[in-house]
């Protein structure tokens, strides 16, 4: 509350004399001239507003502030969500790659007992898909690679290895590289010649001849089983890599060939494809237990070993994946690298520690 003090009312200041006058109108505070006498009122300091306060000190105005501004030119950008975090860190949608890979399963399991020919048809599809996926890649390097007489080759491997065995597999391979060899040689001379044919031949190797080892193990009366051991096992290692990876990944394994690999996913994937083969291998096969997790861990290291490999190719080309052709995982090669290498090993394995009757 404001109080007023009648002894100390404030006079009204007096009028100026001429003289005053024109020492204003000369300095220019008083730019209009009016009438020889004039009243020119100094204006006076704001009243001081006293507290009512009894302790005497004075009431300070507080100064309002100005509101926060608000850039409305800024992108307003959403808090991101736990399955934007988890993308981040996979690398990849994790929803869209984890509906694609439980399809790709189902259709790989549903051929493989349907019958041996329709797995047959889909493992050479998947080879063709493999391939064409390499043309397109070795040609940022000026590579010409002949898809037609490897995929040729690829289907007298598959067939022979189903047969006849490992003798009439490797006997297709190695005419399948002289094959390759004349088609490079008619199609060009000089160094292009040796270039395109050793690329062949490292692609035929590669991929048809790895992949006819699923063959071998589908031959025997329970191929079925020994095919689904090998698929079961790379997934549970690409699986519990993947999780343990992304959740507790911290010390890199290869950073110089694949920086998303880690330590603790290669933990993930050791444990989990242990789990899985000394449960999954004795309920099919006759094996014990251990056998099962024997081959669990080789299917780690194969598995590892195609990883790095592949990874080793696209960087030495460039690339980043091989494909888009599976959304959520990169090319055909891209879900079948450790495949390729995981399955002579796993057949193997198997044909030694448990025979097929």
């Amino acid at each position: 509350m404001t109080t007023h003090d009648p002894d100390h009312a404030e006079t009204p200041a007096p009028p100026l004399t001429r003289r005053e006058l024109r020492a204003l109108r000369e300095s220019g505070v008083l730019p209009v001239v009016g009438a020889e006498t004039t009243t020119v009122v100094v204006p006076q300091e704001p009243e001081r507003i006293e507290s009512a306060d009894t302790s005497g000190a004075p009431e300070v105005p507080s100064v309002p502030t100005a509101p926060p501004t608000i850039d409305l030119r800024a992108p307003l950008v959403p808090e991101p969500t736990p399955s934007d975090v988890l993308t981040a860190r996979a690398g990849r949608n994790v929803p869209v790659a984890v509906g694609v890979g439980v399809g790709l399963v189902i259709a790989l399991v549903a051929s493989l007992f349907l019958r041996k020919e329709v797995f047959g048809l889909f493992a050479l599809a998947t080879v063709a898909g493999a391939l064409i996926e390499l043309r397109a890649a070795l040609a940022r390097q000026s590579i010409t690679l002949p898809v037609l007489p490897i995929l040729v080759g690829a289907v007298g491997m598959f067939v022979s290895a189903y047969l006849a065995g490992p003798e009439a597999l490797l006997v297709s391979f190695v005419l399948t590289a002289g094959g390759v060899v004349v088609w490079c040689a008619l199609d060009g001379g000089g160094l292009r010649v040796l270039r395109n044919a050793t690329a062949a031949i490292f692609v035929a190797a590669y991929v048809p001849f790895l992949a006819s080892f699923l063959a071998l193990a589908l031959a025997a009366d329970d191929g079925e089983w020994r095919v689904l051991i090998v698929v079961v096992l790379v997934v549970a290692c690409d699986t519990g890599g993947w999780a343990a990876g992304v959740t507790m990944g911290r010390h890199a394994l290869a950073p110089s060939i694949s920086p998303k690999k880690s330590w603790e996913g290669l933990a993930g994937s050791t444990a989990l494809a242990v789990l899985v083969g000394s449960i999954l291998v004795p309920l099919v096969l006759d094996a014990t237990w251990w056998v099962g997790a024997l081959v669990g861990v080789l299917t780690v290291v194969a598995g590892l070993v195609g990883d790095l490999g592949e990874s080793l190719i696209k960087r030495d080309l460039g690339m980043k994946d091989m494909g888009d052709s599976i959304p959520g995982h990169g090319g055909i090669l891209d879900r079948v690298d450790a495949l390729l290498v995981a399955a002579p090993v796993v057949v193997t394995a198997l044909a030694l520690a448990a025979p097929a009757l």
